[in-house]
């Protein structure tokens, strides 16, 4: 049986990204001047304007000004003829503590224990398609973009500018990826090369070595570059950017479920995204251990309670021992209050504004990406054999 499934990814340019980056600046600012900043920073962005609000609760001394046209530079955003010039924008704060209410509620639990930042349900996801364990079309749409920025950055291709997208449908038979149906790329460029040029240096210079090195056939009749046309008004000119808008691109691409809660900004108490890290954590060591080839796992709390109301796995029917056993296992492994999960992942650290710009999973380093429990997991699950033949 057939079945197709597509993923976008967008730039570090991209409006909405460029929002998602400035906000984990800040954090990152924070954490590393005091780690235990309550942080939960917002942008929004449209040329000439750069709007820096929400709550923020620190020690740290923060100049928001500097941390916005640093990243912005850094982007790649330095000119007018850029789209966005740091230099010359309007940059507008407007800052507050974090509520006593929410404070009182996530420090002062009855359990006397650090409680979830707030109420949601979060989910962390895995499969065997890739080596780093993520969807293969996502993994394809991203690999892609960090393509672009490569030749953008070593000037192979001294036109383009920061924005641009791209999407690919793979077309999976009985489960596995059999072929890539159509590429779809969208390259911010400026107004001194051609159209048809530029789609000549991105075929061969972005989307030829991708697809090469996947080792996946695909369709060479079905790849669209720029196919709106030429694309010279591009980043914040072109379009207005806000935090939190780009959620399936900063996780799976649409192939496992979304809680709804954004990441960047939020410092881990907010279990949006220290939740979700754990999720995909746990996820992770699921399907390396062998207990099944995809797996979903999905977790929710209560604002100002440190252990989980819920947490459930979902494996698509390719789990290798019953679900309910593997719940057990990673239940004694695995421990999801708010607490645990800041210290065992060293969430306190500034280590936030790359997630933002490379994506938050399936990028090595991460502590959330590390299977340091994979032989303990294998061990809990060869006594619970044990046992049952007992």
């Amino acid at each position: 049986m057939k079945k197709f499934y597509t993923c976008e990814c967008v730039s570090e340019g991209h409006p909405d990204k460029v929002c998602d980056q400035i906000a984990d600046a800040i954090l990152d600012e924070c954490l590393k001047q005091d780690p235990l900043s309550r942080c939960a920073a917002e942008i929004a962005i449209k040329t000439p304007e750069v709007y820096v609000f929400g709550e923020l609760t620190t020690k740290a001394n923060v100049n928001y000004e500097q941390i916005v046209k640093d990243s912005l530079k850094a982007i790649g955003y330095s000119s007018d003829k850029d789209g966005f010039n740091p230099d010359k924008c309007r940059i507008i704060v407007n800052m507050t503590k974090q509520s006593k209410d929410i404070k009182q509620s996530v420090d002062e639990t009855k359990q006397k224990e650090l409680g979830a930042g707030d109420q949601g349900m979060m989910y962390g996801y895995a499969t065997k398609e890739m080596p780093n364990f993520m969807p293969f079309p996502f993994d394809l749409s991203r690999k892609l973009i960090s393509q672009l920025r490569k030749a953008r950055i070593t000037k192979k291709l001294p036109y383009l500018r920061p924005d641009g997208k791209s999407q690919v449908t793979a077309c999976y038979e009985d489960g596995d990826v059999s072929y890539i149906d159509n590429v779809v790329l969208s390259a911010h460029h400026d107004e001194s090369v051609t159209l048809n040029q530029l789609k000549q240096d991105v075929l061969n210079h972005v989307i030829k070595p991708v697809l090469t090195e996947s080792k996946v056939k695909y369709n060479k009749d079905m790849i669209f570059i720029n196919p709106s046309g030429r694309f010279v008004i591009g980043g914040p000119l072109a379009d207005s950017g806000l935090t939190g808008r780009k959620n399936i691109v900063d996780t799976y691409g649409g192939i496992s479920r979304h809680g709804g809660g954004s990441y960047s900004g939020k410092d881990p108490t907010k279990v949006d995204r220290s939740g979700s890290y754990y999720a995909r954590y746990v996820a992770k060591h699921i399907v390396a251990a062998g207990f099944a080839k995809r797996c979903e796992v999905a977790v929710a709390y209560v604002i100002g309670y440190p252990k989980p109301s819920m947490v459930e796995i979902e494996t698509y029917g390719t789990a290798t021992l019953p679900e309910q056993q593997i719940k057990e296992i990673i239940n004694s492994v695995f421990d999801f209050s708010p607490k645990n999960i800041i210290e065992e992942l060293g969430l306190r650290a500034p280590i936030y504004k790359q997630t933002a710009r490379d994506g938050h999973f399936g990028i090595d380093g991460f502590p959330w990406e590390k299977l340091n429990k994979l032989n303990l997991l294998k061990s809990k699950a060869a006594k619970k054999a044990v046992g049952a033949v007992k």
